[in-house]
């Protein structure tokens, strides 16, 4: 599976963005999504994850109220609305597919194929 993720900019706090990640292949449709971030100097850390129907999300706390994860298998894609948003949301936002289409995983370990990252810069 290949994952290519869009949607990153430049936006001022309280303001909204739309990630996208694509992803190639048959099987996306099985599998569970998620988003990571990264900020300068951090680890990566979680941030939403939806299992392979749709039917389940889960959220960190400092996203929660805020972020939502949503998915469309008709077109092999996985989509974040981010609104209300923040300057400590500042980060390259991946998405990630974890062949386990089930369950609350949010170790970056327990995912299986990565995209390559979208920054989103968030200013005061």
């Amino acid at each position: 599976v290949q994952l290519q993720a869009s949607g990153g900019g430049l936006m001022q706090a309280g303001g909204s963005l739309r990630l996208s990640c694509k992803a190639s292949g048959r099987t996306f449709s099985n599998y569970a999504m998620g988003w990571f971030r990264q900020a300068p100097g951090k680890e990566r850390e979680f941030v939403a994850r939806i299992n392979w129907s749709g039917d389940s999300t889960y959220y960190a706390d400092s996203v929660k109220g805020r972020f939502t994860i949503s998915r469309d298998n008709a077109k092999n894609t996985v989509y974040l609305q981010m609104n209300s948003l923040k300057t400590e949301d500042t980060a390259v936002y991946h998405c990630a597919a974890d062949r386990a289409g089930w369950g609350t995983n949010r170790s970056v370990r327990g995912y299986d194929y990565w995209g390559q990252g979208t920054l989103v810069t968030v200013s005061s």
